[in-house]
């Protein structure tokens, strides 16, 4: 039981405890004045240093070395000492120690707790050890005041709670980042394994052996297998060539200058990409990098606003009733569709004597704002929307001889540098033939061509025709080479080009497939649909199939006893073909042509197309659209449409005459929806995307970041070597502008006159400068 203090010896402990308290409030009061006395002293030793410095300025910046006086230094100087005369007289003040104390006070606050003292006296039991708990008490007040190393007595010894928790957190520290520890750590494991996969070490490391001659000769025979076709060695012949020469070494050097992993992606590869990758490792063994071809320009458009174009040029346009003015129009539309980019249309603007040789009906028109008007009243009548794409002008001249429109000066001007991101150039051999400007791929990023036309077969028929035919299919290889990165054929009856693959991208225009539509509807119910028998339309030239259907029908006349085809069409060829058949005697009705979607047209159940010039015949496809009976010959340019039922080829004359009596006597198949679909232009545009490979550029984001996963651990071949193919074409562009520079050999080659640049009345039709102040300099 603890003994009772009386309250005499308690009273006397508090004064006791007040006076220690006061005491060691005066220390702190007086360890404050000795930190802004220090704190003056600072300043006035500060203050000496100066004086010191302005004293040493003087010679400083009288130096002999120096021509002429700093003045600016001194100038900086005198401003700056009435600035420091400033501070050094209010550190000087004696208000400064006073201020500082004021400043500080409350942050020194004394906060006396007595209410541990009140508790004391109270309460019996807090006089046991009162003397020490106060002494407790108080020790732990002055430890949150004082600080470290500033109270007396026991406070001494004792830490404040955040130093002693800073100071044991900074020892666990110094045990975990001792060298012991990190040597041994996690991360110095992750560290060294990195390294360790970035380098090898010199022992590891395999030096990649040198080209020797066979390989070299091998290289070079397969990147000039373009150019040895153009001079009848074919791609086969190179190809073995290849073989032979770098068969003996592959096997032996592919192993040392692979990794590991690498052979087995090549164990069921070709040649071609066993040797390229062979030249690729030697050529990174050696640090080079290809910059770029003696040809190639650099300055293309500018994808970082992620905002892409597309150019469709076309070599004619409407109202000319020709494929290659109504396709590209209808691909235009249906491209704008998409919005993922802007589309614009550039078609060919004639004066208008030209226009009078070429439109219809006398049509003509006075500016291009007119004849932009009358293209989009028709295509909208067409397709049901209104297509958001841009339509320009580039002057054209009407070639007679050629019975085509042929560009006038560079083409590819105008087409905007903002805007030269994508060209889909349709018909390119037509469009470069004389092309004297820009190359197309030099300005955009990826140019597309689409072969409408086989130029050959038309060729042939005219006088020499096999010579000519010779030099054009040489040229057309030529200028779609040099002026193409992709070639799209509609099918096999054109001309074998390079970087060509076969598509079908083209549709039928809706109205046929409406009127499919309303025929099936009269079927089924129960009406008869179709009161007419055969019919053929086409421009009448001989080149369209009418030399084919004079032919067959003269053969067979007796076969087809009774047989009435009534034959719809223009042309320049019309009084000759007309005579050969009064002539034959043939019963054949001739009418003007018209519009293959015309209600007249309608009622016909079989189309006769014998057409063997043909790429791709568009009224074929219109004829199956509206739900006919079509009847051609089994060529290339019909592969396309042989899958349909209500098609029916024929091989032979009599294998004619069996399919036309077939077709009469039968009722077509109704279209499935999968059919009117493969017909449809959503279709085509969407073969026309994957075959161009534009859905690839178009989304290069998506698919870069997954070709980079896929080929990860192949070499880089673009980056490492030069391309032998890109060198030659750049060549071959580059001796085409040479040769298309001078007026004569143009002339001499078919070239139609003053087609080098544009004339007068296309400066003031188009508003555009004269060719003299755009290029003023002309010839090589």
């Amino acid at each position: 039981m603890a003994t009772q203090h009386p309250p005499s010896s308690a009273f006397s402990f508090i004064s006791k405890g007040w006076r220690e308290v006061r005491d060691s409030a005066d220390a702190d009061l007086r360890l404050m004045k000795d930190r802004a006395n220090s704190f003056k002293n600072l300043a006035n030793s500060f203050d000496r240093e100066l004086e010191n410095f302005f004293n040493s300025a003087a010679p400083a910046f009288s130096v002999p070395a120096m021509r002429s006086p700093p003045a600016a230094e001194i100038e900086f100087v005198k401003k700056l000492q009435p600035k420091l005369s400033e501070i050094r007289r209010a550190y000087s003040s004696p208000d400064f120690s006073k201020k500082v104390l004021e400043k500080w006070t409350p942050r020194a606050k004394i906060r006396i707790d007595l209410s541990a003292i009140k508790n004391a006296i109270v309460s019996e039991e807090g006089f046991v050890d009162f003397e020490s708990g106060v002494k407790g008490r108080r020790l732990g007040f002055w430890e949150g005041l004082k600080g470290e190393g500033e109270g007396e007595g026991e406070s001494e010894t004792r830490d404040w709670e955040p130093i002693r928790v800073l100071k044991t957190r900074i020892k666990e520290f110094e045990k975990r980042s001792s060298f012991d520890g990190f040597k041994n750590s996690e991360f110095l494991e992750k560290l060294k394994s990195s390294l360790r996969s970035m380098y090898k070490e010199p022992e590891e490391s395999k030096e990649v052996p040198p080209l020797d001659v066979p390989e070299l000769l091998a290289y070079f025979v397969k990147q000039s297998g373009p150019f040895l076709d153009q001079i009848g060695v074919g791609k086969d012949t190179c190809d073995k060539i290849v073989e032979s020469l770098y068969s003996k070494r592959k096997n032996q050097f592919l192993l040392q200058s692979l990794s590991g992993e690498e052979p087995s992606l090549l164990e069921n590869g070709n040649i071609n990409d066993e040797l390229d990758l062979r030249i690729a490792s030697v050529l990174q063994s050696t640090g080079h990098r290809y910059e770029g071809g003696l040809w190639t320009d650099q300055a293309k458009h500018d994808l970082s606003n992620n905002e892409r174009h597309v150019a469709i040029v076309t070599t004619a346009s409407l109202p000319w009733m020709t494929g290659t003015a109504v396709n590209p129009l209808f691909r235009a539309a249906y491209l704008s569709q998409t919005k993922k980019q802007k589309v614009t249309l550039l078609v060919p603007w004639l004066c208008e004597s030209d226009q009078e040789l070429v439109y219809p009906s006398n049509l003509t028109f006075t500016s291009p704002e007119e004849q932009e008007g009358y293209i989009r009243n028709w295509l909208e009548e067409r397709i049901g929307f209104k297509a958001d794409f841009k339509i320009s002008f580039y002057p054209g001249k009407f070639s007679k001889e050629r019975r085509s429109i042929m560009p006038a000066g560079d083409t590819s001007q105008f087409i905007p540098s903002r805007d030269a991101d994508i060209a889909i150039l349709e018909e390119p051999e037509h469009l470069n033939w004389y092309h004297h400007g820009r190359r197309w791929t030099d300005k955009f990023n990826h140019v597309v061509g689409i072969v409408h036309t086989n130029y050959l077969e038309y060729i042939k028929r005219e006088k020499n025709g096999a010579l000519q035919a010779f030099f054009v299919k040489h040229i057309n290889n030529w200028v779609t080479r040099a002026y193409c990165d992709k070639v799209l054929r509609l099918s096999a009856a054109t001309q074998d080009l390079p970087k060509s693959v076969i598509c079908n991208v083209h549709g039928v225009n809706p109205k046929f497939l409406k009127i499919g539509e309303m025929i099936a509807e009269e079927r089924e119910l129960g009406q008869k649909a179709f009161t007419n028998g055969a019919y053929f339309l086409g421009k009448m030239v001989w080149a369209k199939g009418y030399k084919e259907l004079i032919d067959l029908l003269g053969k067979h006349k007796a076969d087809l006893d009774g047989f009435k085809l009534d034959v719809f069409g223009n042309g320049e060829d019309a009084h000759e073909v007309q005579s050969a058949a009064r002539r034959l005697d043939l019963n054949l009705n001739f009418q003007k042509g018209r519009d293959h979607a015309d209600d007249s047209l309608h009622r016909y159940k079989v189309f006769i197309n014998p057409s063997m010039s043909d790429v791709l015949c568009t009224a074929t496809a219109e004829a199956l659209a509206m739900g006919k009976f079509v009847v051609c010959a089994d060529h290339p340019s019909n592969e396309f449409f042989t899958s349909f039922p209500n098609c029916l080829t024929y091989k032979t004359p009599e294998d004619f005459v069996a399919k036309v009596k077939e077709a009469l006597a039968n009722e077509p198949y109704p279209l499935t929806p999968e059919q009117r679909y493969q017909l449809s232009w959503e279709a085509a545009t969407q073969r026309f995307m994957e075959y161009s490979e534009l859905d690839q550029i178009l989304n290069k984001e998506k698919d870069g970041a997954k070709s980079s996963r896929d080929k990860g651990k192949l070499i880089g071949k673009s980056a490492s070597m030069p391309n032998l193919s890109e060198l030659a074409d750049g060549g071959l562009a580059f001796a085409h502008y040479c040769l298309t520079g001078n007026e004569f050999l143009r002339l001499c080659t078919g070239g139609t006159p003053g087609t080098r640049v544009y004339d007068k009345q296309h400066c003031k039709d188009l508003h555009l400068l004269p060719p003299q102040v755009e290029s003023p300099i002309y010839g090589w």
